[in-house]
C-alpha cells in the first residue's frame, strides 16, 4: 500500500482552478508526472514562449523525459529554481513529489509563500509513513525496496552498481527501523535483558527519589553496581 500524502493546500487548489486548465488534476502523482499540466500552467503566464498543448500527453517514460527536458530548459532560461530531486520524484511518481513541485511552482509564479514548505526536507521515501503504522503492518525488506525504487528509475539508470547502492540504502533504513522496534518492544521479539540492564533498572528504582548529582562518582561505576546487585540477589 502506498503512503497517503497530504494533498495540495486550498490556496493552491483555487489557483489551479482559476487557470482553466484543459484537465483538472485529480491525482497529483499521476497527472503531473509527464509534465503536460506543468507546461499548461506555464503557458498561462508565458503565452508567447510556451504554446498551449506544447507537451505530449503520453505516460511512457520517453514522453516524460522529452517533456521535462523542454521544461527544464525553460526553467533555466527564466531563472526559475526547481529542484532536480522534485522533477525526478515527479517523473517516478514518488509520494509527495508532485504536490511539492506544484507548490514550488505556485510560489515562484505568484510570489506567495506557503508555510508548510518552510524548513521541510525533500524526502520521498516511505520512512515516515512506516513509522506511523503498527509493527505488524510495516513492510518487509523486499517490500521496502519495491516501494522506494521505481521501475522507471531502473530504466533511466540501468547501472547495476548504482541500483545496488540504492537498494542498500533502503535496506539500511529498514534495518534501523527494525532495531528501533526491538528497543521499543523487546518482549515482542523475546529479547531477554542482560544482567547489566537488570541491575541498572534496580538502581533506578531504588534511587528514583535521589538526585543523581548527589551520588558520588565511585558509586556510578559498573563495579559498584555489580556488588550491589550481587548482594541484592543473594538476599
Amino acid at each position: 500500500m502506498a503512503p497517503r500524502q497530504p494533498g495540495l493546500p486550498r490556496a493552491v487548489l483555487r489557483w489551479l482552478q482559476s487557470l482553466d486548465l484543459p484537465a483538472c488534476p485529480r491525482h497529483c502523482r499521476r497527472d503531473f508526472s509527464n509534465g503536460y499540466l506543468v507546461a499548461e500552467i506555464l503557458a498561462r503566464y508565458f503565452p508567447a514562449e510556451i504554446r498551449s498543448r506544447a507537451c505530449g500527453t503520453g505516460s511512457s517514460l520517453p514522453t516524460k523525459l522529452s517533456n521535462w527536458a523542454r521544461l527544464q530548459r525553460f526553467f533555466a532560461k527564466h531563472n526559475l529554481s526547481v529542484a532536480q530531486e522534485l522533477i525526478e520524484g515527479t517523473i517516478h511518481c514518488k509520494p509527495g513529489a508532485a504536490e511539492r513541485l506544484v507548490q514550488d511552482i505556485y510560489s515562484l509564479l505568484t510570489n506567495r509563500c506557503i508555510k508548510s514548505l518552510q524548513d521541510r526536507e525533500i524526502d520521498f521515501t516511505d520512512y515516515c509513513y512506516q513509522t506511523q503504522l503498527p509493527m505488524v503492518a510495516r513492510s518487509t525488506a523486499s517490500k521496502a525496496i519495491k516501494n522506494n525504487i521505481r521501475l522507471t528509475e531502473i530504466m533511466m539508470e540501468p547501472s547495476v552498481t548504482i541500483n545496488r547502492q540504492k537498494a542498500n540504502a533502503v535496506i539500511n533504513m529498514h534495518m534501523r527501523m527494525r532495531m528501533q522496534e526491538r528497543e521499543e518492544d523487546p518482549r515482542r521479539f523475546n529479547i531477554k535483558r542482560s544482567f547489566r540492564h537488570h541491575t541498572v533498572y534496580h538502581l533506578n528504582c531504588t534511587t528514583s527519589s535521589t538526585n543523581i548529582a548527589s551520588i558520588p562518582k565511585e558509586k556510578m561505576g559498573y563495579n559498584y553496581v555489580k556488588e550491589n546487585a550481587t548482594s541484592f540477589y543473594s538476599q
